[in-house]
């Protein structure tokens, strides 16, 4: 019942969300002045009222053109292999410059690929970029099938195999684990689209590793206990209705609860700016929540086998990772150059969970090794904002272009 209670109760709020932006369109003509200070705080109250909300549909990517060499170039992005839990996407541009094929791989883990638009926006001015749109399990009807971390495997591959023989794959955070398999899978079977580098962006290669709190929380409930309390049926108005799920809004609240003090002075900050007329500043913070609470469900299969397979056990790390029952074995790669990434600062997946990758990865020769430790950033600036545009990016542009 815990969708439908959280269905529930937002169907029960919408109203309200919706009385705030009718009012706050009146403030705009209403007899007091609506630039006027008593104007400004109103408006600004009831946008944040509207703003109380948690989506559940992915925003758009919006990015439209790309700093190609000295000029901005238009952008369209293409549906290149459309499957039941998730989408290849190509962002194509207009260049006749053969460029290198990079595939992001995108974290299933409660948030839309969106979250990696900074990403893909700084990967074109060098690359022709594609990368894994994730579905909410919640829109996927049950006759698709389950989705567990074997499949994950799949789809990587998939798409791999899609985008053809010389391509790259970089993942971040979470789907690490499952690049690096899929990557190894491929080596021992010598398949033609094995990618030329691998880079791995703060995931947990092996959690056991100074853990965090994400971690630590993964370790300390039995596995029984995930099932029980955080699995719930998707409501009936939905086309996956009766799937099973682990519902994004609950993994958004354990994001946010780890940092919530902060979380509370940005929106403080977002009614300051709002009030003071200073809309620049506003929807600097409005932008990135509007990506931060939009949120998808993920299968229970697949969270169930993360929470087991990659923080409990650490099959990875261990050598018992298995995929569809066969020993996964990343010294098979001996061709596929590796990058590992870290912040020095990252309270999600912490300094050695990634370079951990080095060590199973032992078949590889010293010149296709390298780890770039970036200091001063947290979780998201690996893959985001200044520091990864101007100190990681190139670091992970030259390790593709010596393997070209």
């Amino acid at each position: 019942m815990l969708y439908q209670a959280y269905q529930f109760q937002d169907d029960l709020i919408a109203p309200l969300r919706d009385l705030a932006r009718r009012l706050q369109m009146f403030s705009a003509t209403a007899f007091w002045n609506p630039g006027s200070e008593m104007g400004r705080q109103f408006s600004a109250a009831m946008e944040m009222i509207s703003r109380f909300e948690i989506t559940h549909e992915r925003p758009d990517f919006a990015i439209t053109s790309a700093l190609i060499g000295n000029r901005m170039a238009p952008v369209t992005v293409e549906s290149v292999l459309d499957l039941p839990f998730g989408t290849l996407l190509r962002f194509a541009t207009d260049t006749d410059v053969k460029r290198p094929r990079v595939l992001v791989v995108a974290p299933l883990s409660g948030h839309f690929a969106t979250l990696l638009r900074g990403t893909v926006q700084t990967l074109l001015r060098d690359h022709d970029v594609y990368i894994t749109d994730w579905a909410n399990a919640r829109d996927v009807p049950l006759s698709a099938g389950r989705f567990g971390m074997d499949d994950y495997v799949d789809y990587i591959m998939h798409f791999l195999e899609e985008i053809g023989p010389g391509a790259h794959i970089l993942a971040v955070c979470q789907p690490c684990v499952q690049a690096l398999a899929a990557v190894a899978v491929m080596s021992e079977e010598r398949h033609p689209a094995t990618p030329r580098t691998m880079t791995l962006m703060a995931g947990p290669i092996d959690p056991r590793e100074s853990p965090t709190k994400v971690n630590e929380l993964a370790v300390s409930k039995s596995l029984a206990w995930f099932e029980n309390s955080l699995i719930t049926g998707v409501p009936w108005r939905y086309r996956g209705a009766g799937r099973r799920v682990y519902p994004g809004f609950l993994q958004l609240v354990a994001f946010m609860s780890m940092n919530m003090q902060r979380h509370q002075d940005a929106h403080r900050k977002l009614y300051d700016h709002l009030a003071k007329g200073e809309t620049a500043e506003a929807g600097k913070i409005k932008k990135f929540y509007d990506e931060y609470f939009a949120v998808l469900d993920l299968t229970e299969e697949f969270y169930i086998e993360t929470i087991e397979r990659v923080f409990q056990k650490a099959e990875l790390a261990t050598g018992d990772l298995t995929h569809h029952g066969r020993k996964v074995d990343p010294g098979q790669i001996r061709n596929t150059a590796l990058l590992t990434v870290e912040g020095g600062r990252d309270d999600i997946c912490a300094l050695g969970q990634t370079s951990a990758a080095h060590d199973l990865c032992r078949a590889l020769r010293p010149h296709l090794k390298r780890h770039h430790l970036q200091a001063n950033v947290g979780h998201y600036g690996v893959f985001s904002g200044r520091r990864w545009e101007g100190e990681i990016y190139p670091v992970v542009r030259n390790m593709i272009l010596a393997m070209e």
